[in-house]
């Protein structure tokens, strides 16, 4: 083969072992994901808001966000459901780039995959027990969510992961709500088939295992745009979006119609400061609609402490992005009264 293995790394369960969860820990986990599971089910009226970072790449930063969230979620609690985005690993188009804390706790340093691992779990388990949310992140990896499997709250499978065979089956074993995003191309059909392989029960090989998983009930759709053949971004946010997946439900036989939409990537653009527009016109669609408002439980926002993106570099802007633009706090702030508003 051409490449070198240099290096054995601990299994999960080492891990987990030298970084244990708290009682605490676990019970804000396990209540956070219960709030999710009744607003996807139908059971709170609640709204969803998975919003943070692109990517987490300084725990310093991530947590003061995630602070400043917690005084924010105090005064929406009573319509809205904040879910802290701690993404610790990244899709790369080209395979080129910063690829997560998981890969480059310092991003100015060489990866270190073992470090990395260390220092994902470590600040998911501080956001929790010091901010009292339960998080999200992408699984990215299928094999490595096992590090993170007792601290996660919410999962993704992005839009270049969600056709794949070992994605499907892995959420399929997971007990927490997971959100498939359309694929790149903007095909429907490709993200409701993962959500119906999600859903369902798989015997599978899973980490050296010959595993079963259980079928995910709370499994749902996340509508992020798509890309055309020529490379040009288009939105699927809007009211005949929206309908659109309504239907394609109403004939899927699936259990718990949900979606949360993106009001980023190709939604956008990625330009961020389209995303409170974004996120007004789906509240709109949903006030005009009963169907579309059942449907709609939630939006992904991209935000951070200090608008858009940077460079990699000793002389970064703390609490600014260093891979996709992001909406500042004070945007972000407003924006989230708004939408407690418009509920």
């Amino acid at each position: 083969m051409n490449m070198e293995f240099f290096r054995k790394l601990p299994i999960p369960m080492e891990i987990k072992e030298q970084f244990p969860v708290t009682p605490e820990i676990e019970a804000i986990r396990n209540k956070a994901i219960s709030d999710m599971k009744d607003i996807l089910s139908g059971k709170s009226e609640k709204f969803i808001l998975v919003i943070g970072p692109c990517s987490a790449d300084n725990e310093d930063s991530v947590l003061d966000y995630i602070y400043r969230l917690r005084g924010v979620q105090e005064k929406v609690k009573d319509k809205i459901l904040i879910v802290p985005r701690i993404y610790t690993n990244k899709p790369r188009t080209t395979g080129d780039g910063y690829k997560g804390m998981l890969h480059q706790p310092d991003p100015n340093a060489e990866p270190d995959l073992l470090k990395g691992i260390i220092a994902i779990r470590k600040m998911h388990m501080r956001a929790i027990a010091e901010t009292g949310f339960g998080c999200a992140d992408e699984m990215l990896y299928p094999e490595n969510h096992r590090y993170l499997s007792d601290v996660l709250a919410y999962v993704a499978v992005g839009a270049r992961s969600v056709e794949d065979q070992q994605h499907r089956l892995t959420a399929s074993g997971l007990a927490i709500p997971v959100g498939m995003k359309n694929p790149t191309s903007g095909d429907i059909s490709v993200m409701m088939n993962s959500i119906m392989a999600a859903q369902h029960s798989h015997v599978f090989y899973y980490r050296g295992w010959e595993a079963k998983s259980h079928g995910n009930p709370y499994a749902h759709a996340i509508l992020r745009g798509y890309v055309d053949k020529h490379g040009k971004s288009h939105p699927n946010y809007h009211y005949e979006d929206l309908i659109g997946l309504a239907e394609a439900y109403d004939t899927s036989g699936l259990a718990n119609p949900a979606v949360i939409v993106d009001t980023n990537h190709s939604n956008s653009g990625k330009k961020y400061l389209e995303q409170p527009r974004i996120a007004k016109e789906i509240l709109e669609s949903c006030a005009y609609d009963k169907k579309v408002r059942s449907l709609v439980k939630g939006l992904m926002i991209e935000s951070y402490i200090e608008d858009g993106t940077q460079k990699i570099s000793d002389c970064e802007i703390y609490g600014k992005s260093i891979t996709d633009p992001c909406l500042g706090w004070e945007k972000s702030e407003r924006l989230i009264y708004d939408i407690a508003d418009m509920l």
